[in-house]
């Protein structure tokens, strides 16, 4: 029998199984896809895209605190440019791996919600809502690490070092490329699995 305690404990199962997931692509190498050129593309974040498309906003909310959390202890000596940004401004550093992350989460799921309305095939919206999950995390992050740091003497460097004419120029210098990539593998492998998870909760759950 259906009932909205198998629902919840569903629910819950997902939400361990993603935070799971979230940890084990945080802290071993698997979290990061080697690109040429000695680039590398991060997949922690599509954990959380998927959780918020069948989850929703709240738990896209609370696996992205995870992802902000796991990324937020990566600056105590695990991750160099994290361990240099925790060195300059300890709060900053702690809001830029968090906020940006929550709300990433929460905006996807929402955003997911919203295509699901009005796209009847399904495919359209999980692809839209990936990339645009993907990119919410790249912009959001931006934003605030530019809030707290930009101001500070390794990025002013940067601007001179790249001849930044000024701090989008800075931005799209800093992850051009990462962003694209990254969004691009967010759409492939977030609408891969994203789509068949809900397809089984509306089938054999709700």
């Amino acid at each position: 029998m259906r009932t909205i305690s198998n629902v919840r404990t569903l629910k819950m199962v997902q939400l361990a199984l993603f935070t799971a997931i979230i940890l084990l692509l945080a802290f071993t190498p698997i979290g990061f896809i080697k690109l040429p050129y000695g680039l590398s593309i991060t997949v922690i974040g599509i954990p959380v895209i998927i959780g918020a498309i069948t989850l929703g906003p709240v738990g896209g909310a609370i696996l992205g605190a995870v992802f902000g959390l796991s990324s937020f202890a990566q600056a105590f000596g695990l991750e160099p440019f994290g361990t240099m940004l925790f060195s300059i401004n300890p709060v900053g550093t702690f809001i830029t791996t968090m906020i940006p992350r929550i709300l990433m989460g929460w905006l996807t799921g929402l955003i997911s919600q919203g295509l699901k309305k009005v796209d009847k095939t399904k495919w359209v919206s999980y692809l839209i809502t990936s990339i645009a999950g993907s990119v919410l995390n790249t912009v959001l992050f931006m934003t605030s690490l530019m809030i707290f740091f930009y101001n500070e003497p390794m990025f002013q460097e940067a601007i001179a070092f790249l001849n930044a004419s000024n701090i989008f120029t800075l931005i799209i210098a800093m992850v051009g490329v990462n962003a694209i990539a990254e969004a691009i593998a967010a759409g492939i492998i977030g609408t891969a699995i994203a789509k068949p998870i809900d397809q089984y909760i509306i089938k054999n759950i709700i």
